[in-house]
């Protein structure tokens, strides 16, 4: 069965480069794909999605929508457009921590982390080299501030 995965821009796909060069080929309805990606993808809107779209034999189609990278989620959370161009000396956002732990939650199933805590620490990780901080301080002092049990309350709620 063939199968196309690209990058769309939530809720904005459009029958162009590049699904309808790598649709038109398998002989599916392209306008029909699209608005169901489209569909699929609004609450993702301005971000970049990971979509997989699997063909059968009898032309019908699946479409698997991913989570949009890291650093898309935490440029949406901090209503920026890109990030630092030098991290260590440039900071250009502070987030609350409720945010990296909201991004963590949404990222948790493609993430390599056993726990919660470990999928905040990835994300900090990110924001580290994004020069994005946290409540203020630097990712890392957050991080080490989660080795030492200071936000294990916040944690035990996040896991839900």
């Amino acid at each position: 069965m063939p199968v196309v995965e690209v990058l769309v821009s939530g809720g904005k796909a459009t029958p162009g480069p590049p699904l309808g060069p790598a649709l038109g080929p398998l002989g599916i309805n392209v306008k029909e794909v699209v608005d169901k990606i489209n569909e699929l993808t609004a609450d993702y809107d301005g971000m970049e999605v990971p979509v997989k779209i699997v063909v059968d034999e009898e032309k019908n189609f699946t479409i698997t929508v991913g989570t949009p990278p890291t650093t898309a989620l935490l440029k949406k959370e901090a209503g920026i457009e890109k990030g630092s161009g030098d991290a260590g000396a440039s900071k250009i956002a502070d987030l609350k921590f409720e945010q990296i732990l909201k991004v963590a939650r949404m990222k948790r199933t493609d993430m390599l982390s056993y726990d919660i805590k470990g999928a905040v620490k990835e994300v900090l990780g990110t924001c580290l080299s994004m020069g994005i901080t946290v409540d203020g301080k630097s990712p890392k002092e957050v991080q080490k501030a989660i080795d030492a049990g200071e936000y294990d309350d916040v944690l035990k709620e996040g896991e839900t």
